[in-house]
């Protein structure tokens, strides 16, 4: 059973990743922007669950996988959620809970591949998508992006 969660939280991950990249270079309007984040939505909450039943599996070693999951789903929520509900600045809340749980997916496909001993590997997504989140916040506050309402 171990071995199908595995399976499943390593695809939603890989396919999280390339459908997060799509709605990112998407055009930013109801379409395949819409489609593509409603995708990812759904991708990011398997893997978070799964994230979750493999953390109970295997508790003595992975008991932190549980906090990582729990954290980085609710970065995806918060981005689902603002733009579902159009909150009042919704559109940076979209942007910043988007893109974090972007960076936690990318943070752990590094880790898994190029190894957790290496801190540099841990904070390398953040050190890269911190600036790009800043910066379109920035633009959207500025009035420099579309309000896409």
């Amino acid at each position: 059973m171990e071995i199908l969660i595995l399976i499943l939280h390593v695809f939603c991950g890989a396919a999280g990743l390339a459908i997060g990249l799509g709605a990112f270079a998407s055009k930013k309007r109801k379409g395949l922007h819409t489609l593509l984040g409603n995708i990812y939505r759904w991708l990011f909450l398997i893997l978070s669950l799964s994230a979750i039943a493999l953390s109970l599996l295997n508790w003595e070693r992975l008991w932190w996988f549980l906090l990582i999951a729990l954290f980085s789903y609710a970065f995806a929520l918060v981005g689902f959620l603002a733009a579902k509900l159009k909150w009042r600045n919704w559109l940076r809340f979209h942007l910043t809970g988007q893109a974090g749980s972007f960076i936690a997916m990318a943070t752990a496909v590094l880790v898994v591949n190029f190894g957790s001993g290496n801190i540099f590997i841990w904070f390398l997504p953040s050190i890269l998508g911190t600036p790009i989140i800043i910066w379109l916040a920035r633009q959207i506050k500025a009035g420099k992006r579309p309000k896409y309402s």
